[in-house]
């Protein structure tokens, strides 16, 4: 059955899912990510102690504590889930006018694409570094570099979509040959056309940055995964309930 209800229902289904998502990946981020950031945060302040004699505990109190930043995980991501939930209702809505699919298989691709676009194709180009990594003096133009990584996500989904649509009267294995084939290539010539950044130091701890970047990664695909499948439940369950009533 087609994606079906109004567009407040819909925003109110992606809030939701949003929520749930964002507590799920506030869960897992202290789970696995959090161990990391200690451990990133104590390298820092060693080699801070072993430059300026001191600890950057002992020379100036943080701003907020570490008990306030955990806690923080869980709010930014429960706004941010949030947000994601609406802006990904509001794009279902557009969705389902120009497709045929059934509500919760649309959901579960509109998930996998927001993923894509927002989360995978920036972040390998551009991966998340732990505290101890990153010129504090290069923190803005990371940041447009970021920002340019998500604008070339959404260009390479898109490409992927217009191309799929553009084979409609081919067979469904070529339609998604072709449609991997154009976000390969609109990726690749932008990774080949962004500048690469690499601030990590020699004696940092291979193995760390890569835990930290795995469980980095790890979030990001939870708080995608449970949007996705949460608005496929929840919209699995208003159609059960309405075929339930029209029966």
């Amino acid at each position: 059955m087609p994606l079906t209800g109004s567009l407040k229902t819909l925003l109110l289904r992606g809030l939701l899912a949003g929520l749930i998502a964002g507590l799920l990946a506030g869960t897992v981020g202290f789970v696995i990510g959090e161990p990391k950031v200690e451990s990133a945060i104590a390298i820092e302040e060693a080699a801070g102690a072993a430059e300026g004699g001191h600890s950057h505990e002992e020379s100036e109190e943080p701003l907020v504590s570490r008990g306030g930043q955990k806690f923080g995980e869980f709010l930014a991501l429960g706004l941010s889930g949030l947000a994601l939930g609406a802006i990904f209702a509001a794009a279902a809505n557009f969705a389902r006018r120009h497709t045929s699919l059934p509500g919760p298989k649309l959901a579960v691709a509109l998930g996998l694409c927001g993923w894509l676009a927002i989360t995978a194709v920036p972040f390998f180009k551009y991966p998340a570094n732990p505290p101890a990594v990153g010129e504090p003096d290069t923190i803005n133009e990371r940041t447009l570099l970021w920002v340019a990584a998500v604008l070339l996500g959404l260009a390479a989904v898109g490409a992927a979509v217009f191309v799929h649509r553009l084979l409609s009267a081919q067979l469904s294995t070529v339609r998604f040959a072709g449609a991997v084939a154009a976000f390969v290539a609109v990726t690749a010539i932008g990774y080949i056309a962004l500048p690469g950044v690499n601030e990590v130091k020699d004696d940092f701890p291979a193995t760390l940055l890569w835990q930290f970047r795995v469980s980095s990664l790890a979030v990001s695909a939870t708080l995608w995964a449970v949007l996705g499948l949460a608005f496929a439940t929840l919209t699995e369950f208003a159609d059960r309930k309405r075929a339930a009533v029209a029966a």
